[in-house]
């Protein structure tokens, strides 16, 4: 063996190899199971955006090779782009689970705040349908709403409904109601 080919071999990541007497290694299955985990994980840090992407802990050079990857945009050169990628991943292990656990709580917080949208439309719909009654129900729900602001916009949205104009009115009340519900916008 030469120098060149001594040295080259000392960079390369190790290869684990198994044997088929040991009962603790993993079944073929698996490690396939394992490597397509890992591949799903690097297709979605290269759907981040800059913002979420700052957010999970990397390392200068995996945060790098993703944004690299998120530069491919031919279709087979991004497959074999997020391949290499999901590749260095499995070589580093030892920092998957604080990268799936930021992932994971974008997740959660990104849930939370469909339920907080979901939960604005609905009053909102409630509203409309309701009327008065429904304010009233509202209101005595968040004592600190406008109570004045929300039946002008509530009528107007009405109004705007029965003469099947756009609803620039009903979407000005979802974002009162939006704010109303959730005051610091955050997740």
């Amino acid at each position: 063996m030469n120098e060149i080919d001594d040295e080259s071999s000392h960079d390369a990541p190790r290869r684990r190899r198994y044997s088929r007497a040991d009962p603790d290694a993993p079944t073929r299955g698996e490690r396939r199971r394992e490597a397509l985990d890992v591949l799903a994980l690097a297709h979605a840090l290269a759907e981040l955006s800059d913002a979420q992407l700052a957010r999970v802990p990397l390392g200068d050079d995996l945060r790098e090779m993703v944004v690299t990857s998120r530069a491919v945009r031919q279709h087979i050169a991004r497959k074999r782009q997020l391949a290499w990628l999901a590749k260095q991943l499995r070589g580093r292990e030892d920092e998957l689970p604080p990268i799936r656990a930021a992932l994971e709580h974008d997740k959660q917080a990104e849930r939370v705040q469909t339920a907080r949208l979901h939960r604005a439309e609905a009053w909102r719909d409630r509203l409309l349908a309701g009327g008065d009654d429904a304010l009233s129900a509202l209101v005595a729900e968040h004592p600190g709403a406008d109570r004045q602001h929300l039946r002008t916009l509530l009528r107007r949205a009405q109004d705007e409904s029965t003469r099947g104009k756009p609803p620039s009115a009903a979407r000005e009340l979802f974002r009162a109601l939006r704010d109303l519900l959730d005051p610091d916008g955050a997740p």
